[in-house]
């Protein structure tokens, strides 16, 4: 596939996710709009990752279009194909289950899934810590803050080996807070 072809690929994702994410924002200071995060996440993947897999960008694109839109699973595969499908599925919370359940989930589901989905967790993660270094969330506080640290540690480090800059990046966002990503818990300072 030439590159026209595999930017059209891609734009393709971001219109998508672009307008299934139109009315939202981010719940930071800024009322940040939404589509910045999967945008972000994708470049995240991209620059410092290294990743140029077009189903694992057009994947971190739309990981969240299923868990906070009225997409579905399907209309994602019909769209993109089977492939970002499973990706994006292997990233998506049961909306079902309470809040703690989804997360407590996150971390027992994270050492059984696939390197592309491990990328896109992984990215997706970096994304949010570096989030709350700038700005908390309307409502949080910062043991929240903390505590959000922590369970992504917990999370991340159950899918280490599938790309070390993007962990070596986790760390140092973790460590700022004096989180081992390594080491999963707290170190003292």
């Amino acid at each position: 596939m030439d590159e026209m072809s595999l930017m059209g690929r891609l734009l393709e994702a971001v219109n998508f996710a672009a307008l299934k994410h139109r009315d939202q924002r981010r719940k930071d200071e800024f009322k940040t709009p939404y589509i910045n995060h999967p945008i972000g996440v994708a470049y995240s993947l991209w620059k410092e990752g290294g990743v140029t897999d077009m189903a694992v960008l057009q994947a971190a694109v739309l990981h969240d279009t299923v868990e906070d839109t009225a997409t579905t699973f399907d209309e994602l595969e019909l769209t993109f194909g089977p492939e970002v499908r499973q990706i994006v599925q292997e990233c998506s919370d049961d909306k079902t289950l309470h809040k703690m359940e989804r997360k407590r989930q996150q971390i027992i589901n994270a050492p059984h899934k696939s390197i592309k989905a491990r990328l896109v967790s992984y990215a997706d993660k970096l994304y949010n810590l570096r989030d709350l270094c700038i700005s908390t969330p309307e409502g949080w506080t910062q043991e929240r803050v903390q505590e959000y640290f922590v369970w992504s540690a917990k999370v991340v480090g159950g899918m280490l080996g599938a790309n070390n800059e993007l962990e070596r990046r986790l760390e140092q966002v973790l460590n700022s807070r004096g989180v081992s990503l390594y080491g999963l818990s707290e170190t003292v300072g």
